[in-house]
């Protein structure tokens, strides 16, 4: 007996699970009888999305043939209506099945139906025709993207009228539908509750994504309260559709060679942190003559450090080529260089890193690589926020728009390789895209920055991207704020808001959160709370802290008279420059908020004024020839702390008189924490040799 035939016609979408469950006309309660299913769909181009069904369709252990691949389309701008070309394909390929028995799928038997068409809530595109349909709970209007039907009669319905190619296919078949002669005679109906299509265009309010126990996901109609077997992203719901994906089966293969890559290095504008940008670059672990380096940058305050990056490094990578800030190239154009570089020189793959984006896992590039996606990035967040370099969803301009879920993905509540819209920072481009569209894929697009260029342009030709947070890849820097004009060199020290968590590793002592702010315990402790020495700045804080003074080069004169205060008169004077002096009052008293209070509250248990203030914050230097030592005193304070900056010099140290007991040679960054007025009558031991820095801060005068 010949087999039968059922057809389901599918424009690119999702099947969500296998739904083909199918009896013989003999045996009506039959699972599974024998029989032949054909899945039709049709397109011209072999995009991401036609693969993406491909595959949905194979994991569904089903085949899908796919019409008018490769040949020139012919059904007219899909932006507006047309589109009958689909039919003069369907009724070709339907001709040669036209004969034959067919099974009924479990679903469209319980429909009572020989064809089953998808349905929506817009009457495109004659809204004039709403009035003509049949009264209906539900989607009421026919959706041509998906239908299922007995092969004869799909033959009969597609050849019921000739059509031109470039007339509209969803016109043609409300037309059969709306005269009701011939809905009766095809068995046409409409899926009204989504039981069998769903589509978004309208509609992506009624549906979410749900989990079984095991974790596997599955698309729930809550208006209908129906499981859609297939999605369809109609319209302007394609990009919503496309985040469905990510929880639908997608292949992944493992690249068994390391292939060469450009990594596009774009330093824009100033950039916080740069070194330690550098330094991850240059760990990653990767074959360093499989990478070519493509160096732009854009402001002249990075020329230093980009030329000694440059020549400290050019020997170890197959090439470095460096567009300088001299060369007033724009960033979207220093982009498009890089991505003709690798088209040129043969690459298999382009890194775009922008400066912002620090990459703390040196394995990042190799498992983006592994992934085998079109574009990809890593998920970057700036620490403590949810600013990331993806978008979830866009707004119908185009732009920002938060997706349902979006905070569960910068959360890491649920991992997985995610289909996005828009990405920047840091991403991988798989050369092959850019031989296949070549021009297509650049960084202008009308007037939109080349981020976003990119992005709106690789959207327009169909290819997905995607976001990976399976792993923790890095983090992004904050470059909105940097001031980079308070001193020559050492701008970060000011960072300590806008970048609190690279300032940290920067600058804070390694094991201040070790042994102080993350156990809770103290270091040391000396004669009942007396005082309490503390791990606190790194070195290199302290370093590039008296750096800063010295080039400010504001030291007071150690006298008495002091126009910097209200009264004009100090009572115990040093040579010292207060923190308004250089701009750093604000982020001074932040830091003694963030890290001295915690400390505080340990060592002066009960003791808690939220936030601390300090009217007198400064560094002091001590010199032999120009001030060695200062006389006893109390410190106008409720408690002191004490900073020492360096070790490159003789003698010096506190003594405090009442318990006859010295603080001397504290190690650079060590705090020491003492009571102010009353208790701790103290005096600054003489220096006898070098300079001696310290920072003071009376904290709640």
């Amino acid at each position: 007996m010949m087999g039968h035939s059922l057809f389901m016609i599918l424009i690119p979408c999702l099947l969500l699970n296998s739904i083909l469950v199918s009896s013989s006309s003999g045996e009506k309660n039959s699972e599974s009888d024998g029989g032949e299913l054909l899945i039709l769909t049709v397109a011209s181009d072999n995009t991401d999305g036609l693969s993406r069904y491909l595959r949905s369709a194979s994991v569904n252990g089903l085949e899908g043939k796919v019409l008018g691949l490769g040949e020139e389309w012919k059904g007219g701008d899909m932006n507006h209506p047309g589109g009958a070309y689909k039919i003069n394909l369907l009724k070709d390929e339907l001709a040669q099945y036209k004969d034959r028995k067919d099974l009924i799928l479990k679903h469209l038997k319980k429909m009572k139906a020989k064809a089953v068409f998808g349905a929506e809530s817009f009457c495109w595109p004659d809204p004039e025709l709403a009035d003509k349909y049949p009264s209906s709970e539900g989607y009421k209007f026919l959706n041509s993207g998906s239908f299922i039907g007995y092969a004869d009669i799909l033959y009969q319905i597609v050849s019921n009228e000739v059509v031109k190619d470039t007339d509209d296919d969803q016109r043609y078949y409300t037309k059969i539908y709306l005269n009701e002669d011939l809905r009766s005679k095809f068995g046409m109906v409409l899926d009204h509750a989504a039981k069998l299509f769903q589509n978004l265009n309208g509609n992506v309010a009624d549906v979410e994504l749900r989990f079984e126990e095991d974790g596997y996901p599955f698309l729930h109609n809550v208006e209908h309260n129906t499981q859609p077997l297939l999605v369809h992203g109609n319209g302007p719901s394609k990009i919503v559709l496309n985040g469905m994906g990510n929880y639908l089966p997608m292949a992944w293969n493992q690249v068994d060679q390391s292939p060469r890559v450009l990594i596009g290095v774009y330093i824009e504008g100033a950039t916080p942190f740069l070194t330690e940008f550098f330094e991850k670059l240059t760990k990653l672990k990767y074959p360093k003559d499989k990478l070519s380096l493509h160096v732009y940058n854009g402001n002249k305050y990075h020329d230093v450090e980009v030329n000694e990056f440059v020549q400290n490094h050019k020997k170890e990578y197959e090439n470095i080529e460096v567009i300088k800030s001299s060369d007033g190239i724009k960033i979207w154009a220093a982009k498009n260089k890089g991505l003709r570089a690798t088209l040129d020189n043969g690459i298999d793959y382009y890194f775009n890193l922008d400066s912002d984006a620090h990459l703390d896992n040196p394995l990042t590039l190799k498992t983006l690589i592994k992934q085998n996606r079109p574009i990809i990035a890593p998920m970057l967040l700036r620490p403590y926020k949810a600013w990331s370099n993806f978008w979830g969803a866009l707004s119908s301009e185009g732009f920002y728009a938060r997706s349902s879920d979006y905070m569960n993905i910068v959360q890491n509540e649920r991992k997985g390789v995610w289909n996005v819209p828009y990405i920047s920072s840091a991403y991988l481009v798989n050369a092959n895209v850019l031989k296949e569209y070549g021009e297509e894929i650049s960084y202008i697009h009308k007037l939109l920055d080349p981020d976003m260029a990119f992005c709106s342009n690789a959207r327009e030709a169909g290819i997905f991207m995607y976001v990976d947070n399976l792993e923790v890849f890095g983090h992004l820097i904050n470059v909105d704020d940097f001031v980079h004009t308070n001193t020559e060199k050492y701008n970060e020290i000011w960072e300590i808001m806008n970048n609190p968590y690279d300032w940290e590793l920067r600058y804070l002592h390694e094991k201040l959160f070790e042994k102080t702010l993350m156990k809770r315990t103290l270091h040391l402790q000396h004669l009942v709370l007396m005082y309490t020495i503390s791990p606190f700045f790194s070195k290199r804080y302290a370093k590039e802290f008296i750096a800063v003074m010295e080039e400010n080069g504001q030291w007071s004169d150690g006298s008495s008279n002091d126009k910097r205060l209200d009264s004009g008169y100090e009572a115990v004077p040093t040579r010292d420059i207060h923190m308004n002096q250089v701009n750093y009052e604000k982020e001074w008293l932040y830091l003694l908020k963030t890290y001295v209070m915690p400390l505080q509250q340990k060592v002066f248990i009960g003791y808690f004024n939220d936030p601390p203030r300090a009217l007198m914050s400064f560094i002091v230097r001590y010199k032999p020839d120009e001030q060695p030592s200062l006389k006893p005193h109390h410190d106008s304070s409720t408690y002191t702390i004490n900073i020492a900056l360096n070790d490159e010099y003789e003698g010096g140290g506190c003594r405090f008189i009442r318990y006859d007991c010295s603080v001397v040679q504290n190690p650079i960054g060590w705090m020491t924490m003492h009571p102010g007025r009353l208790t701790h009558y103290h005096e600054g031991l003489e220096t006898t040799k070098g300079t001696r820095y310290i920072m003071i801060t009376f904290v709640d005068p």
